[in-house]
């Protein structure tokens, strides 16, 4: 039986997280023939050897340096046979039974680019990043500097789509990202210049721009233990602007200069403020 999906998992330091991961995997994927590839960046913590042990049907990579997220799931990815592709995060746990009903929604669709569900954290609370748009001069602003609920379908967050609908948007996020491995392939994977963050981003505007239709499937929820794994200093706050930076001057400088210079301006601002709140 042809593989269906190739899930791919990038590990850094978060051995329980991933743990918890691949048992929700052994539960919940039951329908569909899959494999789990785990590469894991070069972790401090080699704790994670003692799961190729406790999960021997899984495929695990050893970096042996960490060249940042977009790399190690591009490598990946290339040891994958699997029909669609399932970037996961580590720090993440599948919730139900769903797979083989996203990829019949997948399968059903002509233009299929990606897929994302909908995700909570820990509290059980809804994470916005699930649906978002394209980053623009207006709707970055509201996100950057602005608190307020923007029910339209410019708003970053795409507040007017339901969490639990099934619909189109613009960007999902990579912590469960669902796209055909011929596409991936096709497209060019993820951008490489993005050591972390951005890169979500990027693909879903890639393929966008190639003709293809991203969806969010709020039928489906992820937990997913945001910022648990993530220290919030100096290094996180310089890879996160940095990719909004990579991104804007990618798309933004040439083709809309005036967009550029604002985002620029506003990322910039917006950095310096977070920065004096680290101390």
């Amino acid at each position: 039986m042809n593989t269906r999906l190739s899930i791919i998992i990038v590990n850094y330091n978060v051995t329980q997280l991933l743990r918890n991961c691949l048992l929700s995997i052994k539960k919940y994927v039951k329908e569909v023939p899959y494999e789990v590839i785990i590469i894991d960046n070069a972790s401090t913590d080699t704790s994670w050897r003692n799961l190729i042990e406790e999960f021997p049907g899984f495929h695990f990579i050893a970096s042996e340096s960490n060249d940042g997220f977009s790399k190690a799931n591009n490598t990946a990815i290339k040891r994958a046979v699997g029909d669609y592709v399932l970037i996961l995060n580590p720090d993440t746990e599948l919730e139900g039974c769903y797979m083989d009903e996203i990829l019949d929604f997948a399968d059903a669709q002509t233009d299929f680019g990606c897929l994302g569900v909908r995700m909570h954290d820990s509290k059980g609370t809804f994470l916005p990043e699930s649906k978002r748009s394209v980053p623009d001069m207006f709707n970055s602003f509201e996100k950057l500097f602005v608190n307020f609920k923007n029910n339209n379908s410019k708003s970053y967050y795409r507040n007017d789509i339901d969490e639990n609908a099934i619909d189109k948007v613009e960007v999902i996020t990579g912590a469960f990202f669902l796209v055909k491995r011929e596409v991936y392939e096709r497209v060019g994977g993820l951008d490489e210049a993005y050591f972390m963050y951005g890169e979500d981003i990027d693909l879903c505007y890639t393929l966008l721009r190639n003709g293809f239709t991203n969806y969010y499937y709020g039928k489906a929820s992820l937990l997913h233990y945001k910022g648990e794994s993530t220290v919030k200093d100096e290094l996180y706050l310089e890879r996160f602007y940095g990719a909004m930076q990579i991104f804007i001057s990618k798309y933004y400088k040439e083709s809309k200069p005036l967009q550029y210079s604002f985002l620029k301006a506003g990322l910039r601002l917006r950095h310096k403020i977070e920065k004096i709140k680290l101390k």
